[in-house]
């Protein structure tokens, strides 16, 4: 049958399902109950369906009627609520003119009515509530799939608790089943050959630390609790389907569905299942390996094919972090991909049990006419709709197929509003099917097109957007992408660099001075953190009349270099940043084995680097325009810029590249020349810089690499008469000391030095009483451990608003415990050693002040040797208190209590440091609010505190945290120049040139 035959066929198909059940609508766009009133306002009016949406997402929070009013006023009040249906707006006007009494009145009606909608999709709370609605959908002909909400697990406890949840249910189900009927056979099967008991397991909620880099970690943690689970449903006669969550979940869940399928305690169960979805471009070549392997394995299999529920969030983050969109980015597409898939299923339907899972009418006909043309028995395929989600097109598929399976989940209401989010979201869509099909009432003829020709129709309607041809002649800056650990090679690349790197540990290192290598007899070795007794590298250290080498050499390239244009200083940037580029994760792993940082972390440290660089080079032609300042007639005034001279640069160990680089390139592109002293700690990382400037071919003398010890060559570097600027970023304390060393003027000093420095933080997030705690606890768990809480910007106080106080802290302690610590070359580990054993001593004796002013709620074992020191969390403590008011620089986190946002705000701008901070609300007000008086460098609204990128982040503090512009900002390279302004008279005996920008005030 040719395609023109079938899309026949498929469309009178379609035509017969839309007669059969003609006047019915989904309860979502029925407009004579509340929910459909309510979702036509959204699908009118884009601004109320986010808010809407958002609200939906909070609800479950606002446990008091003082809550939930408040919230529905910031949601749903102010600009733009004309736009809102009166059953909402008359809540929210009420509240003032009633005082409480009708407000608190329409305020349960909301909630009531939302937690109504919720339950239209989730078949109960509780087991009991589950069990009834599963024999009254068995009774209508409905078979089902159960998935248990509350995926979401961020500790072993709750991965636990997710477990045994599920377990419970089907003790329930156990006691029932055998009283039930089969569907649609005198048998004990349901249709003649289905389990009755169904089951759809989501892989991540039974590990809390499944990630991609630690692949065979996640893997086999997730198989030791599914094997639990699996086995209970084998003993019942069940089913069980590996559900398919998002992308980063993808290789282990495949990977996951094959070893269970495979082992010798299962391979004579042939129900189980795995979800492909066609949304994403790699479906096909994961369904031909899913074919391939099950046919080498003589092992029958069922796949479950939908669409995808992840497009926005798939989408969103490939974009923000720089990698190619995984996802087809038309729904055309991924409707093509879906029928394309679903006839390859079928053409091996020997193999695999289908069970097509769609509401789209037109993929619903497709299936139907594909498997009579390859003539698949009706006991080789199913269709699978979601539970209250499409009511008339689950009713017209049992007429007509007779096989229907409901998606069916239960579980409590809070997980419950995120899966219904998920479900508005997907189906008020301007291209959902259902809303084209029952909100928007698209021609039956258009409904049913064949995908390729809505794709075209779609393509040649579509406008070209040119894109702007940049001022400076670059094209325009884009952040390197971040390292995404689902594609395996660079799984394995670390390892491999790991390795080559070990070649080479014990290597001397020399000083870089005026383009040659110099050694000295003084060396340092530098070691690995969690191997003390490894030696990474031994280092050359400068002493005084290396400084002066080095001093003489900068200042005698200083003439040329300043005078290049800035186009040839910024190719030289571009050049190192190709190198940097090329060498990305050989200069990775000298962080992982020097500083103990973890694969991404280094990674990514990396790469902000070669931002700082690519970003700068751009900066630096933008400011090398003159400008054209004033109006007047008759005269020319320009502005421009000349570089200060010869810049220190003095870089930390816990940002050693990014920072390094920053500073250098940022000095160097905009004239400077530069004497760069590494900390000693990272210096084999510093001497990276070296390699690649070397390989961009920066002329001698411009770059000069110094390291040495502080107490010999620090001071007299900052006081020498010929150092013009001084770049540093470090502790409080040693930035203090460089400006009041650099603002007294030595003999022969001709200008006053120019000190930037970036110095410490006391970084707070705040919990407020309506946060998200999946979110709040995952994130704040990174921003005070990742990378031990070696950061400036780490998050050392979280500070909770009081009604949710106890709920956050159990969270964030179970998460606390759950994560692993060792070496951070192992992937597994999420927590290493700090950087050397003499901050590991520094940061023990502020968890013995921790213990003696509050209440020690976590203190993890470490593992003997290496600098590890426990993950501290500690609670009771006060604004005043010195855990609360000192930079620690390490894995030690206080909780403090606030009774309301106001206090907690006052809590967090308590300190003398003003770096980072973060917020985590739903309160529209409050996140204004934090806008306004949360005062920081760099606040983060519901996210991490740490992190921030170039250009779209600019960093940087102020107080006592640093003084200086932003770095990756617009005004950072200024501090590196000193402005000049030429006035010329134009006017010759009274003539002057009329221009187009002359005029007469």
């Amino acid at each position: 049958m040719d395609q023109q035959q079938l899309d026949g066929k498929i469309i009178s198909r379609g035509k017969e399902f839309f007669e059969s059940i003609k006047g019915e609508a989904p309860s979502i766009f029925n407009k004579g109950f509340w929910t459909g009133k309510v979702m036509d306002w959204a699908m009118k009016n884009e601004d109320f369906k986010i808010q809407l949406f958002r609200f939906v997402d909070v609800l479950p929070y606002l446990n008091t009627s003082d809550s939930l009013q408040r919230h529905i006023e910031e949601y749903f009040t102010g600009e733009g609520s004309d736009e809102i249906p009166s059953v909402l707006k008359w809540g929210a006007e009420k509240s003032g003119l009633f005082g409480g009494i009708a407000a608190k009145a329409m305020g349960k009606v909301i909630r009531s009515n939302i937690e109504n909608m919720a339950k239209q999709f989730i078949i109960g709370q509780n087991s009991k509530e589950a069990l009834k609605t599963l024999k009254k959908l068995r009774k209508d002909g409905f078979a089902f799939t159960v998935d248990f909400l509350g995926e979401f697990t961020v500790s072993e406890e709750e991965a636990d608790a997710y477990l045994e949840g599920y377990l419970e249910l089907l003790d329930a189900i156990a006691k029932d089943q055998g009283k039930w009927s089969a569907l649609g056979d005198p048998g004990d099967q349901d249709w003649g050959y289905a389990p009755k008991v169904n089951v759809s397991v989501k892989p991540s909620a039974f590990y809390s630390q499944a990630k991609p880099v630690d692949q065979e970690g996640s893997i086999e943690s997730i198989l030791n609790r599914f094997r639990i689970i699996y086995r209970k449903i084998i003993a019942m006669g069940g089913f069980m389907c590996i559900d398919m969550e998002a992308l980063k979940y993808k290789e282990m869940t495949i990977e996951l569905f094959k070893r269970l399928r495979s082992e010798p305690e299962f391979r004579d169960y042939p129900h189980l299942s795995i979800v492909l979805q066609a949304y994403l471009r790699d479906t096909d070549n994961d369904l031909d390996d899913l074919i391939a392997w099950s046919r080498a394995e003589n092992l029958p299999i069922g796949i479950r094919l939908v669409k995808g529920a992840y497009w926005d969030q798939e989408t969103v983050m490939a974009k923000q972090n720089g990698w190619p969109v995984p996802v087809w980015t038309h729904k055309a597409e991924s409707d093509m991909a879906h029928e394309r898939n679903a006839r390859k299923i079928l053409e091996n339907s020997d193999l695999i049990y289908f069970q097509c899972a769609s509401h789209n009418i037109r993929s619903i006909s497709y299936v139907m006419e594909a498997a009579k043309e390859l003539n698949v028995p009706d006991d080789r395929y199913e269709f699978q709709v979601l539970y209250g989600m499409a009511e008339p097109v689950r009713k017209g598929l049992k007429n007509v197929a007779g096989r229907v399976r409901l998606y069916c989940p239960y579980g409590e209401l809070l997980p419950g509003m995120g899966y219904l989010v998920r479900r508005l979201l997907e189906n008020t869509a301007n291209e959902s099917f259902l809303r084209q099909s029952f909100a928007d009432d698209l021609d039956v003829e258009l409904l049913m097109e064949n995908p390729e020709k809505t794709l075209l129709r779609e393509l040649e309607a579509k406008p070209k957007v040119e894109e702007a041809e940049p001022q400076s002649g670059l094209p325009p800056f884009r952040n390197e992408a971040m390292l995404d650990f689902t594609i395996p090679a660079y799984r394995e690349a670390f390892p491999k660099a790991i390795a080559e790197l070990r070649k080479t540990c014990g290597t001397n290192y020399p000083l870089f001075i005026n383009g040659r290598d110099v050694t000295t007899n003084d060396t340092i070795p530098t070691t690995n953190p969690a191997k003390p007794d490894e030696v990474i590298g031994n280092i050359c250290q400068a002493g005084t009349g290396e400084i002066e080498d080095a001093i003489s050499a900068a200042e005698k390239a200083f003439t040329s270099w300043r005078d290049l244009s800035a186009e040839e200083r910024a190719d030289y940037m571009l050049k190192a940043a190709a190198v940097a580029r090329k060498r990305a994760f050989e200069l990775s792993v000298v962080q992982v084995l020097e500083v103990g940082k973890q694969w991404d972390q280094a990674y990514h440290d990396v790469t902000e680097g070669i931002d700082f660089m690519e970003y700068y080079a751009r900066e630096a032609v933008r400011l090398s325009k003159p400008r054209r300042m004033g109006n007047a007639p008759g005269e020319h005034n320009h502005l421009f810029y000349q570089p200060k001279g010869i810049a220190a640069v003095i870089s930390p160990w816990n940002f050693p590249f990014a920072i390094a680089v920053g500073m250098c390139s940022a000095a160097m592109v905009t004239g400077n020349t530069v004497i760069f002293k590494p900390a000693s700690l990272a210096s084999v990382v510093g001497y990276g810089l070296v390699e690649i400037f070397r390989e961009a071919g920066l002329p001698e003398g411009v770059f000069n690499y110094c390291p040495g010890r502080s107490s010999v060559m620090g001071d007299y570097l900052v006081e020498h008469p010929k150092i013009s600027l001084i770049a540093f970023t470090g502790s409080m304390e040693v930035g203090l000391h460089i400006q009041e060393t650099a603002a007294k003027v030595r003999p022969g000093q001709i200008q006053c030095k120019k000190v930037i420095a970036e110095m410490g933080g006391k970084n707070a997030i705040i919990v407020d009483d309506d946060a998200d705690l999946d979110e709040a606890v995952i994130h704040i768990l990174y921003s005070a451990f990742g990378f031990q809480g070696q950061k400036c910007s780490a998050c050392s106080r979280v500070i909770v608003v009081e009604p949710i106080y106890e709920k956050f802290v159990n969270r964030l302690v179970e998460a606390s415990k759950s994560i692993k610590i060792g070496p951070s070359e192992d992937p597994s580990n999420y927590m290493g050693p700090v950087v050397h054993e003499s901050q590991a001593h520094a940061i023990k004796e502020y968890i013995e002040i921790a213990r003696q002013e509050g209440n020690i709620l976590v203190e993890r074992e470490v593992p003997s040797g290496g600098a590890y020191v426990p993950l501290t969390i500690v609670e009771n403590i006060k604004p005043e208190h010195r855990i609360a008011q000192e930079e620690i620089f390490g894995p030690v986190l206080a909780v403090m209590k606030a009774k309301t946002f106001d206090e907690a705000i006052d809590i967090a701008n308590s300190t003398r440091f003003a770096l980072t901070g973060g917020v985590f609300s739903r309160s529209p007000k409050h996140l204004e609010q934090a806008r306004r008086d949360f005062r920081v460098g760099n606040l983060y609204l519901n996210r991490n505190n740490t992190g921030a990128l170039v250009w779209r982040q600019p960093f940087g503090g102020f107080n006592m945290s640093g003084v200086g512009s932003k770095t990756g900002g617009p005004d950072y390279l200024l501090q590196f120049l000193d402005p000049r302004c030429v006035t010329e008279n134009t006017m010759r005996r009274g003539f002057t040139p009329i221009e187009d920008d002359d005029e007469w005030v």
